[in-house]
């Protein structure tokens, strides 16, 4: 009786874990991968990154769950698409500004 408690308790746990991991939102995600590319080394490393962090911003466009203001999200979107160009480029630098300029679209989005 009690392995079969201890076991549907530690289901139950994990379950409940990986809801909670699961909630992220596409902003959220966007801001992280953002952010993932503004760190990056490489032009080529930021792309990759800013070109993900587009899709969950394209994908926060229909986050209903949450009010996020439309212009700072297409701004930051604009900004990715700058973080791609100038990666793809091999001006890791100016993709990087770019990257971090999504980033504070994206969290005054949220405000």
């Amino acid at each position: 009786m009690k392995t079969i408690t201890l076991l549907t308790t530690l289901v139950m746990m994990t379950f409940f874990s990986l809801s909670a991991l699961a909630d992220a939102s596409h902003l959220d995600q966007a801001i992280q991968h953002s952010e993932a590319a503004a760190k990056s080394a490489d032009g080529k490393a930021v792309a990759k990154h800013a070109m993900e962090a587009k899709k969950h911003a394209n994908a926060a466009k229909n986050d209903k769950d949450r009010q996020i203001d439309a212009k700072h999200l297409d701004e930051g979107i604009k900004s990715l698409d700058e973080a791609v160009k100038e990666g793809k480029d091999g001006e890791a630098d100016a993709a990087k500004k770019a990257a971090s300029d999504a980033i504070e679209h994206f969290k005054q989005a949220t405000k």
